[in-house]
């Protein structure tokens, strides 16, 4: 079985989720720890809860989504999962950074390339890598079916969609992942995005205006 912690962080109001089992294994999703005090309460809740961090993965690498990945594989002795489309935009995330006003120093180890289709263990638990481009050309979203939850990353918030006004961005694009990879996933699915509070697939075939 697996759960899942959220916290949010940094200046953009990012989600970084902990997904882990009870065994306490688990894997790090999107970490967007920026400051100081941020790093020290995911670095304190993964002690306390005693988990063991096996992967360190990323839905995509926009900047808010990309802070924290140096810090977390230099404290874990982790490497990088990424989908081979966000290898350009990981490395544009610094340049990125300091047009926001935040600079930060750069995951620059191994990156290993997340395969649509294949899943990530934990454990004994599973959640598949579900392709869904159109926020960023190489964006992945996570499903555990047995939990009916989905990490969507920047595709889909509760009532909005991800912005694609940004490189590498298409709307046709966006909208085709939301119709295909995640319309199609039963309606009582919680979607955990990178921004803003949980919904479900349900909710947003109905209610998300930019859909209808």
């Amino acid at each position: 079985m697996l759960y899942v912690h959220s916290f949010t962080f940094n200046p953009v109001a990012e989600n970084t989720y902990i997904v882990y089992n009870e065994e306490k294994e688990a894997v790090l999703i999107d970490p967007g720890c920026y400051f100081g005090e941020e790093k020290d309460t995911l670095k304190d809740y993964i002690r306390e809860q005693q988990l063991n961090i096996l992967y360190l993965l990323n839905t995509h690498c926009h900047l808010d989504h990309v802070f924290g990945n140096k810090f977390i594989a230099e404290t874990y002795g982790l490497e990088l999962y990424l989908h081979e489309k966000e290898q350009p935009v990981l490395q544009y995330a610094p340049t990125s950074g300091l047009s926001w006003n935040m600079p930060f120093d750069n995951y620059t180890g191994k990156l290993n390339f997340l395969i649509p289709g294949e899943s990530i263990a934990i454990g004994k638990d599973r959640m598949k890598i579900l392709f869904t481009p159109g926020h960023s050309p190489g964006s992945v979203s996570f499903y555990a079916a047995e939990e009916k939850f989905i990490l969507s990353g920047d595709v889909l918030f509760r009532e909005s969609i991800g912005r694609t006004d940004l490189p590498g961005a298409d709307t046709a694009t966006l909208f085709n992942s939301i119709r295909t990879q995640l319309f199609t996933l039963p309606p009582d699915t919680t979607v955990y995005s990178g921004h803003g509070e949980p919904t479900t697939i349900g909710y947003e075939m109905k209610n998300n205006p930019f859909l209808k």
